[in-house]
């Protein structure tokens, strides 16, 4: 399966916005797919500083991570894929 990666530079540091959620929707189920997508990205090649999941949840766009940047996507939304990773 692959899965949508958004890569981008933000106030120095390297984020990574990957479309995906867990099966169970539960807090320790997103964690794990975010850590394992994290070590994929970077097993790829990009660097990751923050990583946060984006996804479909109840008709509304909503991300799961790294609380400050959750904060600023959920503001300012995504412009673009970037990249494509293997899961």
């Amino acid at each position: 399966m692959q899965i949508r990666v958004a890569h981008l530079r933000l106030q120095g540091q390297s984020i990574a916005v990957f479309a995906a959620d867990a099966t169970a929707g539960s807090s320790t189920a997103r964690s794990d797919v975010l850590a394992r997508l994290a070590r994929k990205a970077r097993a790829s090649g990009l660097r990751v500083d923050k990583a946060v999941l984006r996804f479909m949840e109840g008709g509304r766009i909503t991300y799961f991570g790294s609380p400050d940047l959750v904060r600023y996507l959920a503001n300012s939304g995504l412009h673009q894929w970037t990249h494509w990773i293997d899961d």
